[in-house]
């Protein structure tokens, strides 16, 4: 049966005139006058208000096209309803998706749609499609990009956190110095436990330009309990310009660097970006063009 089509015989006939409706409560009727603006159908306002009272914004703005949609298909009231609300909750999941990309914080919009595998074979698209799914994150294992400058790491780590972020799981990112920044100030302020325990409470950290700087040892015992509070628990993603073997440069203890390296690399995902910058490439391409 559908809402534009009942019969007889389906359902009995629905009543001509309010008169053979029985009379609404008192305090109803006033609640339902309250809110029909002047001109506007009844059973319209009644539909409105209740979308509003119950946050659904997408069938209060969008049920009248539901409605001629499901006249011109022949709808059946439970496919309507089906319908109507399916709607509402794809809307809802898109919402959500933005929402979780936004708190995020990335430092600009990357998708791995967008990643020029051809600038760049060093890096395997298999590899890099299996980790936009959360499957890793959930088993909390490490991410390492390690290559130059240029070679597309911080796309692929922006890239990677937002197709998880669209997963639904929470994704934090930050660079390593603004990280250890935070940390020394919510250290002096007696807030360390605080930030860290918020830090914990996302499904992935991305942390980006890791390695371009030189970490005293507050600092580096700083990041240290980031990457000890998520070890085998929450995952992390780093980008770094420097080799394993190069992070004693960033940190200086022996070893914390040895620890640090440990928790990055034990059951890691690691890509290698190489050297060639895909920036210095397009560059040269388009002067030679000019």
């Amino acid at each position: 049966m559908s809402p534009a089509t009942g019969t007889a015989a389906a359902r009995p006939p629905a009543p001509s005139t309010d008169a053979a409706r029985p009379p609404a409560p008192a305090q109803t009727r006033a609640v339902r006058e309250r809110f029909i603006a002047p001109g506007m159908d009844p059973v319209d306002a009644a539909i409105e208000q209740a979308a509003r009272t119950l946050h659904l914004p997408t069938i209060r703005d969008g049920y009248d096209e539901a409605v001629e949609h499901a006249l011109r298909e022949r709808s059946t009231y439970k496919q309507f309803l089906a319908d109507l609300l399916g709607g509402e909750v794809a809307h809802r999941d898109e919402r959500r998706k933005l929402r979780l990309v936004r708190e995020a914080n990335f430092s600009r919009p990357k998708r791995i749609e967008d990643f020029d595998y051809q600038a760049n074979p060093n890096i395997s698209a298999e590899q890099v499609n299996t980790l936009c799914h959360p499957a890793w994150v959930v088993a909390g294992q490490p991410l390492c990009l390690i290559g130059d400058s240029g070679t597309g790491k911080s796309h692929l780590l922006i890239g990677i956190g937002t197709a998880i972020a669209e997963a639904g799981m929470k994704v934090r990112y930050t660079t390593a110095a603004n990280l250890v920044n935070e940390l020394a100030e919510a250290a002096d302020d007696r807030q360390l436990t605080k930030v860290i325990a918020r830090y914990g409470r996302c499904d992935l950290l991305c942390l980006d330009e890791f390695g371009y700087l030189d970490l005293d040892k507050a600092g580096a015992k700083l990041l240290f309990q980031i990457f000890t509070d998520r070890e085998e628990r929450r995952a992390i993603a780093v980008a770094s310009n420097a080799p394993f073997s190069e992070w004693r440069k960033t940190f200086t203890d022996p070893r914390l660097c040895t620890a640090i390296v440990d928790r990055l690399t034990y059951n890691a995902h690691i890509i290698e970006t190489g050297s060639d910058s895909y920036r210095l490439l397009t560059a040269k391409k388009n002067r030679r063009s000019s």
